[in-house]
């Protein structure tokens, strides 16, 4: 901008000539246009010519350069998160689904869980927002006995490997919620499996491990709910089987009737 200012006040005192033949020249010349009715017939207007042509040509292959980048990271990352989202759609398929039914069975407060999660195939996108916003806020209190938690524990440890799998996919820096969550999971694995029992535990370690299993229920429902909308946007028919078989849905399955 400075430069192209200082090149019309240039042109004017260098070619003696009026501002808007000026400011016409200036244009022409920076963008490399040149039609030729104007042109420098002095030695210091061929000079500021000169620099304002090399100018303008570099300004231009600079911002197209910059261009180009920003459309070609941005294709990448889109790629990235289109294979994040198979990786999140086989976390579902293959435990994340059990593992929402398994922790939500020790909900005190399930049914009202339930009645805003249940009828989901029904959302549009401001339901998606809402019901995500008030699930960050839910309140979970959870009423488990050792038998629950050794299922809880079984579960996560039959899919240790497919965990691990998920968690050495370079593409999971992309997605800080879902690794979140399954940083999140496997510390509760952890918990579980470092306790020789899980009955007859004091009621300070209960408290610690409703701790854990809360942090992996609130991720867990949140990621949940994003992988809903993300099918029911981009691949409606598996949308459809995931509302079949809603683990908050009572009636759920995949049968259609």
């Amino acid at each position: 901008g400075t430069l192209f200012l200082c090149s019309v006040f240039g042109f004017m005192y260098a070619e003696n000539i009026p501002f808007a033949d000026a400011l016409y020249f200036s244009v022409v010349t920076v963008t490399t246009v040149g039609y030729g009715d104007i042109h420098p017939t002095t030695g210091a207007g061929k000079i500021l010519a000169t620099i304002l042509i090399l100018s303008g040509v570099c300004t231009f292959t600079i911002v197209l350069t910059s261009m180009t980048e920003r459309l070609l990271n941005a294709r990448e990352k889109r790629e990235r998160l289109q294979r994040l989202n198979m990786v999140i759609g086989s976390f579902f398929s293959e435990v994340g689904t059990k593992l929402l039914f398994q922790i939500s069975s020790l909900d005190t407060n399930l049914p009202t869980v339930q009645s805003r999660l249940a009828n989901c195939g029904k959302w549009q996108a401001k339901d998606f927002a809402g019901v995500r916003q008030h699930m960050l806020n839910y309140p979970f209190e959870a009423q488990h006995a050792g038998n629950d938690l050794e299922e809880l524990k079984q579960l996560l440890q039959t899919h240790t490997p497919f965990l691990m799998r998920i968690l050495e996919n370079p593409n999971m820096a992309e997605h800080e919620q879902f690794t979140d969550l399954m940083w999140a999971t496997f510390h509760l694995k952890e918990e579980l499996l470092n306790r020789s029992t899980l009955t007859d535990l004091p009621k300070t370690d209960l408290k610690h491990l409703s701790g854990d299993i809360h942090r992996v229920y609130k991720l867990l429902l949140s990621q949940w709910i994003d992988y809903m909308q993300h099918l029911q946007t981009d691949y409606p028919y598996l949308f459809s089987l995931a509302v079949r078989t809603n683990p908050f849905d009572k009636t759920s399955s995949a049968v259609v009737r």
